[in-house]
């Protein structure tokens, strides 16, 4: 199932139910002692942060694995933290990134110091909209960690966002991405309902994914349906690359939104009314788009608003795929206007080496 801690920080006293949350998941993420440290070191500087400079947020905390350099490679378990606030942006990133530069009543570190010992870390701000920074800390060995840098070992990049209903330890939506040979394929599920039952259902459809990720997306189904019979259900897509073709093939059953940019061209790929588990159409044609070095695609819940728009100014290709999903979920949401439901955005995008 799918645990997230999601910490809305609107006050000092929740930096320390941050930290705690950070220790807490880089138990269930297998981090050692010492990542564990700098797990919460880079949530509580976060935390901080949200308070000082945007006057709040969120922080949200979960275990991913989206490595995609090898095929057929095992898992990469990561700890990831994103900071999420609609504050006034950063108006001096460069500064702002310095090793050691803080203010008065933080810890001292500094988003500079949390991208030096995060293996991961990017940032996006934008002007009276808001500031999203992401960081992983991964498991591995010292002498196997690139840090600085976007993991761009594979010929595409998978990341996501998933924000609990009501800040609930577990969502009922789940993604992940898998490759096996020169397919990689990413699923979306969002299990009916809310809570630890509707996680089981989405869960149960990641399990099937890892175990029959080579199937084409209409035959995946097909395979998840006859899994989640004994659970309530779930809306599911699946979206399958070919790598040696370049060639993108889509399916979905339930209400997971969809949609694909070719260059300026941003095109919805449709899934048919159902429930895997419950009520599968008797037909369910496959949808085929190109897939271009400047190709993005992106799944989401029904947490997002149906007509939400991608950002206009935001250079999405260029983002980490999971900071990507932020964003869309930021700009799509407020404090006025929060999620109503189990929120969940996946993306997959090109590496940067193979974008124009």
């Amino acid at each position: 199932m799918t645990r997230v801690w999601y910490v809305p920080v609107h006050d000092s006293t929740r930096v320390r139910d941050v930290r705690v949350a950070a220790e807490t998941a880089a138990g269930h993420a297998g981090l050692d002692k010492d990542r564990t440290a700098v797990a919460a070191l880079v949530a509580t500087e976060l935390a901080t942060n949200l308070l000082k400079h945007a006057g709040g947020g969120q922080i949200l905390i979960d275990t991913v694995d989206a490595d995609l350099a090898l095929p057929g490679a095992g898992p990469a378990p990561a700890l990831q933290i994103l900071a999420i606030d609609h504050g006034p942006g950063i108006a001096d990133v460069s500064a702002a990134l310095r090793d050691g530069y803080s203010t008065a009543s933080s810890l001292g570190a500094g988003l500079g110091t949390c991208r030096r010992i995060a293996d991961d870390f990017d940032l996006q701000t934008t002007p009276g909209r808001g500031t999203i920074a992401l960081a992983r800390i991964r498991p591995a060995p010292e002498d196997q960690r690139r840090r600085h840098r976007p993991r761009t070992d594979g010929p595409v990049r998978a990341g996501g966002v998933n924000i609990p209903l009501a800040a609930a330890p577990y969502s009922g939506d789940a993604w992940a991405c898998v490759r096996t040979d020169d397919r990689v394929t990413l699923l979306l599920a969002d299990g009916l309902g809310h809570g630890e039952a509707a996680a089981e259902a989405s869960g149960a459809a990641l399990d099937q994914l890892h175990h029959a990720a080579h199937l084409p997306p209409t035959e995946l189904l097909g395979r998840l349906h006859t899994a989640l019979r004994a659970t309530r259900g779930a809306a599911v897509a699946v979206a399958q690359l070919d790598l040696a073709s370049r060639v993108l093939d889509f399916a979905g059953i339930g209400n997971i939104g969809a949609r694909l940019r070719t260059g300026d061209t941003w095109r919805p790929l449709l899934s048919h009314p159902g429930i895997v588990g419950a009520h599968r159409p008797a037909r369910l044609p496959r949808c085929s788009q190109p897939w271009t070095p400047d190709s993005l695609l992106i799944l989401h819940s029904d947490g997002l608003p149906s007509r939400w728009t991608p950002p206009p100014s935001v250079p999405l290709s260029a983002l980490d795929p999971a900071l990507t999903a932020a964003v869309i979920v930021r700009d799509s949401s407020s404090a006025a206007r929060p999620v109503r439901d189990d929120t969940t955005v996946a993306v997959l995008t090109p590496s940067p080496d193979l974008a124009p």
